[in-house]
């Protein structure tokens, strides 16, 4: 029970600095989990990352629920997911309440475009923590030409192009991308 607790209050945090949604939370949350509590590998954390993004919901009350399951089964879950909602929900309400009566403020704008711009930042290191994790594996120490996984690379340029230049559907280019991990890791 103990486990849930610490579930609970950890995504509770995690909830209420999560600024910028879904891919802005995952530094937090790899923070957290990997690397503050060590519930999760950073091989597992990828793989709770690809599994929410492919599941319907918001990525990070998906990754949430998944760490969850994963630290203290269903109860876990349930910790998780509310503790990471919580605060969204009550911030929500506060936010628009304050915005509805502030809306032609000045101020509150500019405070909007410093958040726009800090959401941006958390998005960009996401994507960075991921692809650097899918091309150096696990624990990217040493990145260099040899310790390169160069059929990741050459996936992700692939899907890449399949999405920028052909427009291919994302859920297509998921499938692709299974069947050509399949194929290139087994």
């Amino acid at each position: 029970m103990k486990i849930v607790w610490h579930l609970f209050f950890t995504f509770l945090k995690i909830g209420l600095f999560s600024i910028g949604g879904g891919y802005a939370i995952i530094p937090l949350i790899r923070e957290q989990v990997v690397e503050n509590n060590h519930w999760i590998n950073e091989k597992i954390f990828t793989d709770i990352i690809t599994i929410s993004q492919m599941t319907p919901g918001p990525l990070a009350v998906n990754t949430s629920t998944f760490v969850g399951i994963q630290i203290g089964g269903i109860k876990g879950a349930l910790a998780a997911t509310i503790g990471c909602i919580l605060c969204g929900v009550i911030l929500s309400l506060a936010f628009y309440h304050f915005f509805q009566t502030h809306q032609t403020s000045a101020y509150v704008l500019e405070v909007l475009n410093g958040l726009k711009s800090t959401s941006l930042g958390l998005i960009i290191s996401a994507a960075a923590t991921m692809l650097l994790l899918a091309l150096y594996g696990s624990s990217p120490s040493k990145m260099d030409f040899v310790s390169l996984h160069w059929p990741a690379l050459w996936l992700f340029f692939c899907m890449l192009l399949l999405l920028r230049k052909w427009k291919l559907h994302p859920l297509v280019v998921l499938l692709l991308s299974g069947i050509a991990g399949f194929v290139l890791y087994v």
